[in-house]
């Protein structure tokens, strides 16, 4: 059975060694770039004024390089999943082939179970690879950054891309086998992936642990070094240094009271104290109304956490959906 699904299954296995060999040897290239660039930059900082510039500048050079590697890291397990995983049964089920694989020695069941073994791993590997190079190439750059919560590099690097591959390939079988057509297969796998793969940064990670809640005031320098309040007074762009942001209140005041936006720019636009007492400058304004704000923010000693409850969730729901599949499969009618 084994010799079987690697019969089957060698053309595509080749073909996706020959993809992934100019991207591996593209993501050493970077690596090797990268510390020599990251060796010039420590050499810079030794001179205390020239490290800012230093670190602004080598950020500068490849983040926008690293963002379009990890763009191409987070599709691999959407193409696994519909090259892989919505052809396996689909098109057996397409071609009518699966009348005489079914009627073997081989139940139904063991036959699925070793096409999800043997190919799932294989997708498991593969993306693996090209996490576990990325990871590498880009960890001087995730040292300096302090960005590895950022929705891109978090799904592109360590375990989640592993666990990724697994759910795609598993989710495109299940789905040909529902439907039982490879083309609407492989369309309605890459359309439910990438649904699941928004969804779960934006809406579910931030809340796979309880945040860390902290109260943060606001001065006149700090509300204009943010991007200013909008209509409902609301700070935005505040960071934490080596945290990911979740989520601000309201600007409040001492009592804990939203503030106005009109109320906030009326003190931000107040004219100098004059030295007769005229009138009030800002400083004296905000400092009336003593306004703070309330962060939520998951810091960077929790990443691992993330990265591991987050694998197990979708290696959790790749289990459940092949448990369907067997189920399905035996009560499949010919």
């Amino acid at each position: 059975m084994i010799w079987m699904s690697w019969r089957q299954f060698r053309t595509q296995a080749l073909v996706g060694v020959v993809a992934l060999a100019p991207l591996a040897a593209y993501l050493l290239f970077t690596g090797l770039d990268i510390r020599q660039a990251y060796d010039r930059y420590q050499s810079r900082c030794a001179v205390a004024d020239r490290c800012l510039d230093a670190m602004s500048q080598f950020q500068d050079d490849y983040r926008t390089r690293l963002l379009f590697l990890a763009l191409l890291l987070a599709i691999i397990p959407a193409v696994l999943g519909v090259f892989w995983g919505a052809p396996l049964i689909a098109r057996e089920l397409e071609t009518g082939t699966q009348r005489l694989v079914w009627n073997q020695s081989v139940t139904r069941r063991r036959w699925l179970a070793v096409k999800l073994l043997f190919v799932g791993f294989a997708s498991m590997a593969v993306a693996a690879l090209a996490s576990l190079l990325l990871t590498w190439a880009a960890s001087p750059f995730d040292k300096v950054s302090g960005e590895r919560f950022a929705a891109l590099a978090f799904g592109a690097r360590n375990l989640t891309p592993i666990a990724y591959a697994a759910l795609a390939f598993v989710l495109g079988t299940v789905i040909g086998l529902l439907l039982r057509r490879t083309v609407p297969a492989m369309a309605l796998t890459i359309l439910a992936f990438t649904l699941l793969q928004v969804l779960m940064p934006n809406m579910a990670r931030p809340h796979l642990m309880a945040p860390v809640t902290v109260t943060k005031s606001m001065t006149a320098e700090a509300l204009r070094e943010l991007r200013g309040v909008g209509t409902d007074a609301t700070v935005k762009g505040l960071s934490i240094p080596d945290a990911w942001v979740t989520g601000t209140s309201k600007l409040l005041t001492a009592s804990g009271q939203p503030v106005d936006a009109r109320t906030i720019d009326t003190c931000l636009t107040k004219p100098p104290q004059t030295a007769g007492g005229g009138a009030g400058d800002t400083a004296g304004c905000l400092g009336d109304l003593n306004l703070h704000v309330k962060v939520d923010y998951q810091p960077d000693s929790r990443y691992w956490s993330f990265q591991w409850i987050e694998s197990a969730f979708y290696l959790a729901l790749a289990g459940l959906l092949a448990g369907f599949g067997l189920w399905r499969i035996q009560r499949h009618v010919s």
